[in-house]
């Protein structure tokens, strides 16, 4: 394994797909150990098709974690449910416990969640919210659990669905070609929300042409570039501007 791990804290399991599935298949590709926490199955807010087939809450459940860890295999990470609820998710002390040891037991080096708005899906900004809530706590000595206390990783929020009414401006566009047919692979174990293969792909690509016209002469990547977009919550520390 080389570098630090990588940490995507998601509210259902279809998130870490499309939103973020080209960053984890990247780090899986280099060696780095990818972690998915998922805090619910999405049973309630994001199964549709499986409810009209009248299956039962625990049918749907099995379902969604079935998928979710297809999914996460085929980009090379792991993934961890934990079984919190979906519509609406709620923090609970359990889960806040539960996710600040899974930092320290972790120890990343990045972070990646969801944006800390979203207007159509209340899951995903509280999503952000527990994360980054815990990521502080997991930092604070006095904050009782195993292992030791973490640094600073940094943080980057992943594109909601319709970025236009989130708020959410793209700072940093991630170059995925090189694992694409991976994550679209992932994205096609996502039975359950089929529908959306078409949009993240036609997003893929619309993100991948601003790549393109922003690399520059160092990077100069060509026009069949798929990327993903990422914004930053903290500030990068730098000693050269680049």
């Amino acid at each position: 394994m080389t570098g630090s791990p990588l940490l995507v804290v998601t509210a259902h399991p279809g998130d870490f797909v499309w939103r973020a599935g080209g960053a984890l298949a990247l780090a899986a590709s280099r060696g780095q150990r990818a972690v998915i926490a998922c805090l619910t199955f999405g049973e309630r807010g994001e199964s549709a098709s499986a409810w009209r087939a009248g299956r039962t809450l625990e049918e749907v459940k099995d379902i969604r974690r079935a998928e979710g860890e297809k999914a996460a295999g085929l980009l090379g990470a792991e993934v961890r449910f934990f079984d919190a609820g979906d519509y609406p998710l709620r923090e609970t002390p359990e889960l806040s416990t539960a996710l600040i040891d899974l930092y320290r037991e972790l120890q990343p080096g990045l972070v990646l969640t969801h944006a800390r708005a979203d207007p159509y899906n209340m899951d995903h900004p509280k999503a952000a919210e527990i994360a980054l809530q815990a990521r502080v706590l997991a930092q604070a000595p006095g904050v009782p659990g195993p292992g030791a206390v973490i640094g600073a990783p940094p943080v980057f929020s992943f594109e909601p669905h319709q970025s236009e009414v989130c708020g959410f401006v793209p700072d940093v566009l991630l170059d995925i070609t090189p694992v694409w047919e991976t994550k679209l692979a992932a994205m096609r174990a996502l039975g359950a929300q089929r529908h959306l293969v078409d949009y993240y792909t036609d997003l893929g690509k619309r993100r991948g042409v601003q790549a393109q016209r922003n690399s520059g002469p160092n990077l100069g990547l060509p026009a069949t570039t798929l990327a993903e977009a990422y914004q930053r919550v903290y500030p990068q520390v730098t000693t050269e501007l680049s």
